[in-house]
């Protein structure tokens, strides 16, 4: 298809974070959007393996700093599966070394914290709307 109507279409969310506290926020504000359902939460990368497989979601918002692996590799895991779900790498490092790795890794999206909700959401729907493209450099 050349452009999907988001109207109908609904992505599924999963939301991979640490910090209880990031993932209720960012769950809060991907419920409310139009289109989006958070789908399952994880808060370390070998759940968020699992849950991935189990839950097949469309796009994964994914922390770099995780308990037990750090995104890159989750991310480069995820992305050997088949039909593999887009990756929004989200971190409290901006650099070009960090997004270096991140795009490395395969990642459709690094966005910054510093972003605030409000950019990650508009990057989300960016990826979504045109997710045929392939990759994409946001940063």
């Amino acid at each position: 298809m050349h452009s999907a109507d988001a109207s109908r279409d609904v992505y599924r969310i999963m939301i991979v974070d640490d910090a209880p506290s990031v993932r209720e926020s960012l769950g809060w504000l991907l419920q409310d959007e139009p289109g989006l359902t958070v789908v399952g939460e994880a808060s370390n990368g070998s759940e968020a393996l699992q849950l991935a497989v189990k839950l097949k979601p469309d796009l994964i918002v994914l922390d770099i700093e995780l308990p037990d692996t750090d995104g890159f590799t989750v991310t480069r895991q995820l992305k050997a599966q088949p039909n593999p779900p887009l990756v929004v790498l989200l971190s409290i490092h901006n650099d070009a070394h960090s997004r270096d790795r991140g795009f490395e890794a395969g990642c459709n999206a690094y966005v910054g914290k510093e972003h605030g909700w409000a950019g990650l959401l508009a990057i989300i729907q960016n990826i979504l709307a045109d997710k045929n493209s392939g990759f994409r450099q946001i940063k």
